[in-house]
């Protein structure tokens, strides 16, 4: 077996590569596939919003040995419109939510819970959350959203050239729209947590984007200059250089994201993790999935599409161009070298004659 830490060398010294630039098309057709699942997703069952953005009544009771069972048997018999959601919280906790209701249907809920638990009104954790609320906090988040985005996009410009910055929005837009739809056709509630993890993994989609962009910008500086390999292979060469080191992080992040999903959410039933972890594991992965295989192709169709670059990618194919992995090996030479020497002064004397 392969160790990765001897082929992550071959991939940043050229002498291994994948064409991932070159298949660009193959890559927009998987996402193409994922977003059409996101929007049938979105159009047919939509998000299910948490009462913290429609509004609506929540009930947590603090008991230990109280069952899901036990508090839809408790509301079931009072007269209560709309969906009615129960889930457990821990060993000691159910918390039941409901649709806006009047405050005579409040302390019905509220007393029905009390008699089949045995617990006094005081164990019963109440909040009454209105719907102009719930539209509030909606409104804010979009606008945090937006305002996140134009930030990013004026910070990019000047670290990096424009045609970055659109090609890492255009990665960030991919993963909230695919994030969002698998959301969707999973069916958990939409609440802070989950607004919080989405704008987490904006940001590590970007970080990760951001490495890989810096690796390409040194890769193509003098491209033009010197002229032997395309702006696309020499971006090629980027990728490659970079992404072991992408799967690398992303694994270690996936793993206690994973372990809060799978075994905090699922099997030690702690509910209020689920809408954090999910948007984060799913967000996570499709982050680094973009950052390599969208960011870097569509940054390379933008500026091959500019007239020095086609006038470049005329002169290499004049020669005769260059495979994927014999131009990542050239681009990688050529970076060699046109780095100044260091320390060879000596070296580089003309001989000098023995003494007779």
């Amino acid at each position: 077996m392969v160790k990765i830490s001897g082929l992550g060398g071959r991939l940043y010294s050229g002498e291994t590569s994948f064409n991932i630039v070159g298949n660009r098309r193959r890559w927009y057709s998987i996402s193409a596939i994922f977003i059409l699942l996101s929007i049938g997703a979105l159009l047919i069952q939509g998000l299910h919003l948490g009462i913290e953005f429609k509004g609506g009544s929540s009930y947590t009771v603090n008991k230990a040995g109280t069952t899901v069972e036990q508090a839809r048997a408790a509301v079931a018999d009072v007269d209560i419109p709309g969906e009615i959601i129960v889930q457990k919280i821990g060993d000691d906790k159910v918390k039941v939510q409901t649709g806006a209701l009047s405050a005579a249907q409040s302390t019905a809920v509220e007393k029905a819970l009390t008699i089949a638990f045995n617990v006094p009104l005081e164990s019963i954790d109440t909040q009454l959350i209105g719907p102009s609320w719930g539209k509030e906090i909606t409104k804010k988040a979009l606008y945090g959203l937006i305002a996140f985005l134009i930030v990013i996009m004026i910070f990019l410009t000047m670290i990096f050239e424009p045609k970055m910055a659109v090609s890492a929005i255009v990665a960030v837009v991919h993963d909230v729209f695919i994030t969002v739809g698998i959301y969707a056709l999973v069916g958990f509630d939409v609440t802070p947590a989950t607004v919080i993890g989405f704008l987490t993994i904006l940001g590590y989609s970007l970080y990760d984007t951001v490495v890989v962009f810096d690796k390409v910008r040194e890769n193509t500086k003098s491209v033009a200059a010197v002229g032997k390999v395309t702006y696309s292979q020499a971006a090629n060469l980027a990728v490659n250089q970079t992404i072991v080191r992408s799967a690398n992080t992303s694994l270690i992040a996936l793993l206690p994201v994973g372990a809060i999903l799978f075994v905090g959410a699922g099997l030690l039933g702690a509910g209020t993790l689920k809408d954090l972890s999910l948007a984060l594991f799913i967000g996570l992965a499709v982050g680094t999935y973009s950052s390599i295989f969208i960011a870097p192709p569509f940054l390379a169709s933008l500026r091959e599409k500019e007239p020095a670059m086609q006038a470049l990618a005329k002169r290499v194919a004049s020669r005769g161009g260059a495979d994927p992995v014999s131009a990542s090996v050239s681009a990688n030479s050529e970076r060699a070298a046109i780095r100044p020497s260091v320390g060879r002064g000596p070296r580089n004397q003309p001989k000098r004659k023995g003494r007779k």
